[in-house]
């Protein structure tokens, strides 16, 4: 049984060729994404929202139905990632870092168990490791699938990328990736991360208040800094125009700071970013 364990990829096939898959999991949906690497070609994209909150068990129910019930996740794949996308996470700097703490640093903010396996990612482009609580079951389940694969955290993907878009820019930044239910939000300054978190929301009201209050928090000047708006959002939706009513640099990312798009989007940023 799989308990947790970073899984590297260990076949015999070239991770970088063929077709590959990308799976991210969280308890309010599912996201798949295939790509045909020798072509740079987007095959599928499938996203999942789901109508209520799930247990870790009806998770893993959904994905199996999911393998069994779409054609094109039935084929080989040459790497499969696994992204867990959950508030079990932490951040913390790589000068404070050691691994047999692991527990004390998620302790203080979300509530986890003496059983629970916790694991860490680090940061490409910052000082940073990602600490945090993955979907055992879920790895047990893609390890008698697949076999090896590899494994990582939503928030690794979405800073590696948002650190990459703003090397060499020493502007203040602050990125917000927008879910249906939640945002993550990121801030950056002089080519590093000053904050990351993340909220959830029912309002625009609820979304605007959260991020004025991080503004305010870090004296962030609103009528200075840029607000880069990315996910589950279209510059019609009412969340950018309440954002543009507070901050006057407001924009949605360019699609070519994708490494990846679909359906001329920037909606599903983290799993379309992740390989």
């Amino acid at each position: 049984m799989v308990t947790g364990q970073k899984i590297i990829q260990k076949n015999n096939k070239n991770p970088d060729k063929g077709i590959v898959l990308s799976i991210q999991v969280s308890l309010s949906g599912l996201s798949f994404f295939v790509l045909d690497n020798d072509k740079n070609q987007v095959i599928d994209l499938i996203h999942t929202a789901f109508e209520k909150t799930h247990t870790p068990q009806e998770l893993l129910d959904q994905l199996v139905h999911h393998f069994n019930t779409h054609k094109v996740l039935q084929q080989p794949f040459s790497k499969t990632t696994l992204i867990h996308d959950n508030e079990m996470v932490t951040l913390v700097p790589s000068a404070l870092f050691e691994e047999e703490y692991l527990s004390d640093y998620l302790k203080y903010n979300t509530k986890i168990f003496k059983t629970d396996f916790i694991t860490y990612d680090v940061i490409k482009n910052d000082d940073i490791m990602i600490v945090y609580v993955p979907f055992v079951n879920i790895n047990n389940y893609i390890f008698e699938r697949f076999g090896s694969f590899e494994y990582k955290h939503s928030t690794t993907v979405a800073l590696d990328r948002i650190l990459e878009i703003q090397k060499n820019n020493a502007k203040e930044s602050m990125y917000i990736n927008i879910a249906e239910s939640y945002f993550d939000l990121v801030v950056t300054k002089n080519n590093a991360l000053q904050l990351y978190n993340r909220f959830e929301y029912q309002t625009k009201e609820d979304f605007i208040y959260y991020v004025l209050f991080v503004s305010e928090q870090l004296g962030l000047n609103t009528e200075e800094f840029e607000c880069v708006l990315m996910g589950a959002i279209k510059k019609d939706d009412e969340l950018y125009s309440i954002a543009y009513k507070y901050i006057r640099h407001v924009s949605l990312l360019s699609k070519d700071k994708m490494l990846y798009s679909h359906n001329n989007s920037t909606n599903n940023f983290t799993i379309l970013n992740s390989f």
